[in-house]
């Protein structure tokens, strides 16, 4: 019973990588043929640039747990302080190379202490940071998503998404996600991800009573 489910999850964690080397991989195409000027773009990240965003993706493709817990301790505890520090590391000196860190790390299963489902939500919704200011669509895979949603509706571990939507009832109009109950906000599976983490923008593409409850959530975490 033990070694079956343990086949079973290496399984599971196996089809999870490949949903988010292939969000990488997609991002990376998206991004190969950009400007200077387009990479210098401000992303939904405030005060990142679209370039900046994914040296952060890069970063997080590329830390271990030792090495995460160690820059933790070396920036005092200080969270963000962590974060600029990597993001820094990986940023290299031109967009080019910017975007070559990252195509490197696109097949990599080296994390944080974070699950593996934790980094399809962080590639995903960082990817919307990116394109979405850049004018860039992407229909992701239902499955992709629909799994990001129901991770950010029970967490508030990376970013604070389960805290936002208390009291909403959340219907994706696109898929099966759904989740909570009260006021209706409904609109696609990224918009009500998008939306769950913060990215005001996307309550535009959503629709029901409860969207300024939420745009109220949004403005003042």
């Amino acid at each position: 019973m033990a070694g079956g489910k343990q086949a079973a999850d290496g399984r599971a964690g196996t089809a999870m990588w490949a949903m988010v080397h292939a969000e990488r991989a997609a991002l990376a195409a998206d991004l190969a043929e950009l400007s200077d000027d387009q990479w210098l773009t401000p992303s939904l990240c405030t005060g990142l640039t679209v370039r900046e965003v994914l040296a952060h993706l890069t970063a997080g493709a590329s830390l271990t747990p030792a090495r995460w817990l160690a820059g933790v301790v070396r920036c005092r505890f200080d969270f963000d302080r962590q974060v600029a520090v990597r993001l820094a590391e990986q940023l290299g000196a031109t967009p080019a190379e910017t975007l070559e860190r990252f195509r490197r790390v696109v097949s990599s299963r080296t994390k944080p202490p974070l699950p593996v489902l934790a980094m399809l939500g962080e590639t995903l919704v960082h990817a919307e940071d990116i394109r979405r200011p850049l004018g860039i669509r992407r229909d992701y895979p239902e499955e992709a998503v629909t799994r990001v949603a129901e991770y950010y509706r029970g967490t508030d571990l990376v970013v604070v998404a389960k805290g936002r939507i208390g009291g909403l009832r959340l219907t994706a109009n696109d898929g099966p996600f759904e989740t909570g109950s009260g006021a209706l906000v409904s609109g696609t599976t990224l918009a009500l991800t998008m939306a769950m983490t913060g990215r005001a923008t996307y309550l535009d593409d959503l629709e029901g009573d409860g969207v300024e409850r939420l745009r109220e959530r949004c403005a003042t975490a």
